[in-house]
């Protein structure tokens, strides 16, 4: 993968868009663990990729998953903590001058972690279930809502480090982060 320009889709079925970010997001991961890859660019798409589509999640879809009670108010809640934890782990690879230290290889390792076990448990707790009990109107809705969300948070380059310092910053005021392990 040489070309990381995220796709923009304006609609489709949500269970469908977000799964199409997911392997998007492992394809970025292996770019970013390659050395012949250009890392720094995959990890530029990769950070405005992971940002776009946890906020649109968590703006559009969860809200509305739990309002039609496919998913509950905890199922809920773990997502956003794993995105908070996903994005303070984000935070620590854009810190990494370079992306040939020691420093960028275990950020990328902590990122993949936490990543990793966030989709697999969003997919089974959350996208599973909305494939089974939301009706096809209403993931298409969704999907179309939400890609609109993403593809303008895209467009307002959410991945930039400062934009991560302030979505970990809020993650801590809202206490979807424990406190005690709060930078200074």
């Amino acid at each position: 993968m040489n070309d990381y320009t995220i796709p923009r889709p304006a609609a489709g079925d949500i269970v469908d868009l977000i799964t199409a970010d997911h392997r998007l997001l492992e394809d970025l991961m292996r770019a970013m663990r390659d050395q012949e890859a250009d890392r720094d660019a995959a990890r530029a798409a990769f950070s405005g990729l992971l940002v776009a589509h946890s906020e649109a999640e968590e703006e559009i879809v969860y809200p509305r998953l739990k309002s039609k009670k496919v998913i509950d108010g905890e199922e809920e809640e773990h997502g956003e903590k794993e995105h908070a934890a996903t994005n303070e782990a984000l935070l620590h690879l854009l810190q990494a001058k370079g992306t040939d230290t020691q420093k960028f290889e275990d950020a990328l390792e902590a990122v993949a972690e936490v990543l990793n076990h966030h989709i697999g448990e969003e997919e089974l707790s959350i996208l599973n279930p909305a494939r089974e009990d939301a009706p096809e109107e209403l993931r298409q809705r969704l999907g179309e809502a939400w890609s609109q969300k993403r593809n303008a948070l895209l467009g307002d380059d959410c991945g930039a480090r400062e934009s991560v310092e302030q979505i970990v910053r809020q993650a801590y005021t809202d206490e979807l982060l424990p406190n005690d392990d709060q930078p200074e």
